[in-house]
């Protein structure tokens, strides 16, 4: 049964795992603002999902969040945003959404050679949201998307030191390297919890750009409360007790509790 949130929060979703990293950043740049994050592991990873399974989902979590008490949901998975936001902002016109796309604009910006490589996940980078973003930003850049299939299942699967995670990140960073790319999006939110990883199969070299930051100060900026109260809830569709493991280990918040949800 949904319990009611004794202040506003904000509500953030993603797939699984890899949305945590957006929820540190709220977390370091909004203390004082409750926070509910529900992962939908159980039908992770969204990557390999039809557009139509990816959008129900979608509106099913964030109607999950609001009957909590969400006053502005971050859609806190790339593809999610990609193949989702709209219909979300169609549906709810009052309520802000933020969501999490890769920053192709900076990037061009940054790179001295012109040159980006872009991981995603194949929804992303076959979604026309995605397209659209390299039309209006890439400029005379050459931008390298790289689909990234199975990386997130081996992120879930909790082990960021196992021998086949870094085999596959080494074969996927290879087309990249060879490109000579000089910068490098993250373009799905699960891959920062590989960044060591990743940056070793790129190159002391290449710059590599994750989103969080933006998001977060985008929530902090579209926030209509105010300082609400301090606390974090964090829900799993999958497995509460791996994920909660998951999230003290890795993340380091040792009292945290996972609960589970059914939506």
């Amino acid at each position: 049964m949904k319990q009611a949130a004794a202040s506003p929060s904000i509500g953030v979703f993603d797939s699984g795992l890899g949305g945590l990293t957006v929820l540190r950043e709220l977390r370091r740049q909004m203390p004082e603002v409750p926070l509910h994050y529900i992962a939908d592991t159980a039908h992770a990873p969204y990557g390999q999902r039809s557009p139509d399974f990816i959008q129900a989902r979608s509106l099913a979590l964030s109607e999950h969040l609001q009957a909590s008490g969400a006053a502005l949901i971050v859609v806190a998975c790339n593809t999610a945003t990609a193949h989702a936001i709209q219909a979300l902002r169609q549906r709810w016109p009052s309520l802000p959404f933020v969501g999490t796309e890769p920053g192709i604009k900076p990037a061009v910006a940054v790179s001295k050679a012109a040159r980006i490589g872009v991981l995603a996940t194949p929804a992303t980078i076959t979604s026309a949201r995605y397209q659209d973003l390299l039309a209006r930003h890439a400029g005379q850049a050459q931008v390298f998307s790289q689909a990234c299939p199975g990386l997130v299942d081996l992120i879930e699967a909790g082990d960021l030191e196992s021998p086949a995670l870094n085999a596959l990140i080494d074969q996927l960073c290879a087309p990249l390297r060879e490109a000579q790319v000089d910068t490098v999006l993250m373009g799905c939110t699960h891959y920062p919890l590989v960044q060591k990883q990743l940056q070793a199969a790129l190159g002391s070299q290449v710059l590599m750009l994750n989103i969080e930051t933006a998001v977060a100060h985008q929530a902090q900026r579209l926030w209509p409360h105010g300082a609400s109260g301090a606390g974090m809830r964090i829900e799993t569709t999958g497995d509460a007790v791996a994920m909660q493991r998951f999230v003290q280990q890795v993340l380091g918040w040792q009292t945290q509790t996972v609960e589970p949800a059914s939506v």
